[in-house]
């Protein structure tokens, strides 16, 4: 998970703490060990992690701020009455400028941002990063394009209706699976539909050959898929947060898995996001 300053906000809290230092304190503060070890001293837990927040009403307001920005409304009272199931007209002309737009932005920059570079080498020369789909997406997103995965995802739909499976989550992820659409014009479906099918394709193929998971493994298992639909990649200190700091962490991962975890890994990234 990359780290995100707070700069200048996080600066009166203590001197330019990170939003993955003070999630990490936060963690841990709810880590039942934790609380156990602290004993009557557990409260003091909770109020060293919130300090960073308690002390920086600017951080407060940003965290507000960005969860506004992100915010839908849903109206389930008014009822809706359908004139005619197809788009319209203008709707058909946006998609295909946003789609022609964005097109021939990816491929003009196929050599000058690295997500691009990768995706359009077959087979990869080298792994995707989380870091690499976020420097895609803000280049997509900065002006004057101001384009967003949904809208993207929303104008394929509206040209090529038949070729777009499912509804895609809000994830970062889902980027991937529109740029191999517009270079390959095969079939849009969203990047975590595509890692479950992977996934089970896995699961089924180690059964095949003799090898078997326990409960215990298969939760860690699916925790590790949906991380990795989600983020591209997984690695070693994604372990110390949810899910997986709530079931023991990068420590609890080992004693499951044994020697097999860090192959493990590098098996399912290389399986499951392909």
């Amino acid at each position: 998970m990359p780290v995100i300053p707070c700069w200048p906000y996080a600066s009166d809290a203590g001197g330019g703490q990170s939003l993955q230092s003070i999630t990490q304190g936060l963690v841990q503060a709810i880590d039942p060990d934790l609380i156990e070890k602290a004993g009557e001293n557990a409260p003091l837990l909770m109020e060293e992690a919130c300090r960073p927040l308690a002390a920086n009403p600017k951080l407060r307001q940003l965290i507000l701020d960005l969860k506004k920005s992100k915010e839908q409304t849903i109206d389930n009272v008014s009822q809706d009455e359908v004139l005619e199931a197809a788009y319209s007209a203008e709707a058909k002309e946006k998609a295909k400028g946003l789609v022609a737009g964005f097109e021939e932005f990816i491929a003009a920059n196929r050599d000058e941002i690295t997500a691009l570079e990768i995706l359009y080498s077959r087979p990869y020369g080298r792994r995707l990063r989380y870091e690499d789909i976020r420097a895609l997406a803000d280049a997509i997103e900065a002006p004057p394009r101001t384009w967003t995965t949904e809208r993207l995802w929303q104008a394929y739909e509206t040209l090529f209706a038949s070729r777009v499976r499912g509804a895609p989550s809000r994830v970062l992820t889902n980027l991937v699976s529109l740029v191999r659409f517009g270079v390959e014009q095969d079939e849009l479906t969203p990047f975590p539909d595509i890692v479950d099918e992977r996934f089970d394709a896995w699961l089924a193929q180690q059964e095949n050959s003799g090898r078997t998971f326990t409960a215990e493994q298969r939760g860690w298992l699916e925790d590790i898929r949906d991380h990795i639909a989600a983020n591209i990649e997984i690695t070693a200190g994604d372990f110390e947060y949810a899910p997986f700091a709530q079931r023991g962490g990068l420590g609890a991962a080992h004693r499951v898995f044994g020697g097999e975890l860090n192959l493990l890994l590098d098996e399912l990234t290389e399986v499951l996001a392909a």
